[in-house]
């Protein structure tokens, strides 16, 4: 499990409008499509330096696919990057500020100590 893969998808995706749509449209292939492209940039904006280390898991790459956000912070993603990028992909679907509080409902059922969101 790598907090920081997960934490770099959400950032990534969270700051370009095209994959924020992808992202909310077909959400398995942009999982698919960012670790293959995405994930071992050694910078985001540089093509030339990569390495061949990081993946996501099962877990990771199943919750990432399914917009399964309660599981994300449970593995550790960081929870101001889940909202945010979440917030940019659903809150045109609901009232406003009601992702947000749909967000906290479904967060609800944790307690601190929250896990663990240092990388």
């Amino acid at each position: 499990m790598s907090k920081y893969l997960l934490n770099k998808f959400l950032f990534t995706v969270d700051r370009d409008p095209e994959l924020v749509e992808r992202y909310r449209e077909d959400p398995r292939a942009t999982v698919e499509v960012w670790e293959a492209e995405y994930a071992n940039r050694i910078l985001s904006c540089h093509l030339g330096e990569s390495s061949t280390w990081l993946t996501f898991d099962d877990v990771e790459r199943e919750a990432l696919a399914t917009h399964d956000y309660p599981k994300l912070f449970e593995l550790g993603a960081h929870p101001f990057l889940t909202l945010t990028l979440f917030i940019a992909m659903f809150e045109r679907d609901h009232e406003p500020l009601g992702f947000q509080l749909e967000y906290a409902s479904r967060l609800a059922h944790m307690s601190l100590p929250y896990p663990d969101i240092a990388t």
